[in-house]
């Protein structure tokens, strides 16, 4: 990969109509990360530390979103939506007297790889001066035709409704991804023109004023799939299953088992180990981390979570953001976990709700506890010494400690601190009335 100096050009300001959406269109997620998001993490992995994104007027999220990104990142406004050689002169500022590569994105085209940009660059490195992204289309029906002579020289894109019909049998198409030498970019530009039906100016005419100025356009081909823009909600889901078969085949390949890989969700920032073992009909979101030889069993849904080595999550269960399982705990069925840590050997294996909470080395917690940790007005700690044992169906008040080696008797509610190896027990006392259960039979049944 070549080292000269590069920028990314993020097109952003499209409407997005068709996805009838509240939401700015490039934030729309795909395995859990904007559009946008995705497409700038691409550009800055292929080594364009430059980026400008241009917006739409009033795009506040989308605004908000690039400036919160780390890097090297300008924002530049598209006024009026005049096509697409006109957004990249909304960045003007940037390019002008830019003498490295400059490439043209799309912020709603997500599954460009990283690699496949890295080829753009090299071909300008190679003597390119306009590089164009191609794919082989099993249908070409609607897309421009990349136009080569014989010898592979890029000559001009021709709109489908343009193009003759020889030209309409090549299966070269154009994804609208384009590279340049910086040097050419402005000039070019400058030099397109809005005599088209809809009166815009298109960046694909670039290709042609390349070609008459003797400059060397050329296409660097992918698969069809990086390309797929996204501007419903099918395409959207589409979008969606490419890059979860992606993530899958990732993980199976960095040697974890996915027993039902089709039914199981990651998203882009999934971290796992090898050994680890997923069941079918696991849901994981963004922030979590599985680590090697842990466990997720079927039907669980975990999201800002690390799973420590060997541990056992599921099935049924839920970790939500803050939860911490140490090396060899186990979460059991309908356990809910939630801003809280479970040291090593700790289990919570039967139908609780755990939140705001530290959870000690071998602690048992039975089934039915909770931790309330909610007053109505603030979160509070509850705090479970090593060794402890909570007994089922147990409240724990926060803020309360039960201490190292302690005892919680079943059916219990604590609001104080309870010492370590200590019991604490708020059962009321048993009562037991014989043949009370005969005699009330009896009484309705006469008085049926």
């Amino acid at each position: 990969m070549t080292d000269r100096p590069s920028l990314a050009v993020i097109l952003a300001a499209g409407k997005g109509t068709r996805m009838k959406s509240a939401r700015e269109k490039v934030l729309h997620e795909v395995a859990g990360t904007a559009m946008l998001a995705h497409v700038i993490a691409n550009a800055q992995a292929a080594g364009f530390a430059r980026k400008a994104v241009v917006l739409a007027p009033g795009m506040k999220q989308a605004r908000a979103l690039v400036e919160a990104e780390a890097g090297d990142i300008e924002v530049f406004t598209q006024s009026e939506q005049l096509g697409t050689a006109d957004a990249v002169l909304a960045a003007r500022s940037a390019i002008e007297n830019f003498d490295g590569d400059v490439i043209v994105l799309y912020a709603d085209t997500p599954l460009l790889r990283a690699e496949t940009l890295v080829k753009l660059k090299d071909a300008l490195a190679g003597g390119a001066d306009v590089v164009v992204l191609g794919f082989e289309a099993a249908d070409p029906s609607g897309y421009g035709r990349l136009i080569e002579t014989a010898q592979g020289a890029l000559v001009a894109i021709r709109e489908d409704k343009d193009a003759s019909t020889s030209e309409r049998a090549i299966n070269l198409c154009n994804s609208g991804v384009m590279a340049f030498k910086g040097a050419h970019l402005l000039g070019l530009l400058e030099k397109i023109g809005s005599d088209n039906a809809k009166g815009e100016f298109y960046l694909t005419d670039a290709v042609g004023l390349a070609h008459e100025q003797g400059l060397q356009p050329v296409a660097v081909r992918c698969e069809e799939a990086e390309t797929l823009g996204v501007n419903s909600r099918a395409e959207l889901a589409r979008a969606e299953a490419i890059m979860q078969e992606r993530l899958r085949s990732a993980a199976m390949a960095g040697g974890a088992t996915l027993v039902a890989p089709e039914t199981v969700y990651l998203s882009c920032d999934t971290r796992i180990g090898r050994d680890v073992l997923i069941e079918p009909h696991v849901v994981i979101g963004t922030g979590v981390d599985l680590a090697e030889g842990a466990t997720v069993r079927a039907f669980s849904h975990l999201e800002g979570a690390r799973v420590g080595e060997g541990a056992v999550v599921g099935p049924y269960a839920r970790l939500r953001p803050g939860a911490e399982i140490g090396a060899g705990a186990r979460i059991g069925n309908f356990v809910e976990v939630k801003n809280a840590t479970f040291e090593e050997g700790a289990k919570a294996n039967h139908l609780s709700y755990i939140g705001d909470a530290h959870v000690g080395v071998r602690a048992n917690i039975g089934a039915g506890t909770i931790t309330c940790n909610y007053d109505g007005f603030d979160k509070h700690r509850t705090e479970i010494g090593e060794g402890a044992f909570i007994g089922s169906n147990s409240a724990l008040v926060a803020p309360v400690t039960i201490g190292k080696g302690a005892y919680v008797g079943s059916g219990s509610t604590i609001t104080k601190n309870v010492a370590d190896d200590a019991l604490a027990v708020t059962r009321a006392t048993q009562e037991v009335r014989e043949g009370w259960a005969a005699k009330v039979r009896k009484r309705r049944n006469r008085d049926t």
